[in-house]
């Protein structure tokens, strides 16, 4: 099987902040999973398919608005109709209010904020590639 990955970069904003000093909730970081899964899918089989759950979350550091995430991911395992997969979100970019109130760092080495792995299936009758 050839490699397939798939990446998204966005910011957190104060909409998905959830907590008192604007923590973003950590299902947050599961939906970018979601749609990263949804990518890689439609890359392997031509179709969305379910996610049916997973098996390992790890959240590793808080996420805060004005945080920029990378969620990433890669289907590491293909059965008749499963695919299972491993992902991370990492934060790239961080506010830095003490320099100003617009001000931000891209962060030389991402800190790592959440991994998981989980499986996606997509029904038989559903995949147009890799018959």
């Amino acid at each position: 099987m050839d490699k397939i990955t798939a990446k998204i970069r966005l910011r957190m904003s104060a909409h998905d902040a959830h907590y008192a000093g604007g923590l973003v909730d950590g299902a947050r970081m599961l939906a970018l999973f979601g749609d990263v899964a949804t990518e890689l899918l439609i890359r392997h089989d031509g179709d969305e398919g379910l996610f049916v759950g997973y098996d390992d979350v790890q959240f590793l550091a808080p996420v805060y608005a004005g945080d920029f995430i990378e969620a990433e991911g890669e289907i590491i395992s293909v059965g008749n109709s499963s695919r299972k997969m491993m992902f991370t979100a990492k934060k790239v970019i961080v506010p830095k209010p003490e320099a100003g109130v617009t001000a931000a760092e891209v962060l030389v080495e991402p800190i790592i904020a959440c991994k998981a792995s989980g499986t996606c299936v997509v029904p038989k009758d559903k995949q147009r590639f890799n018959k």
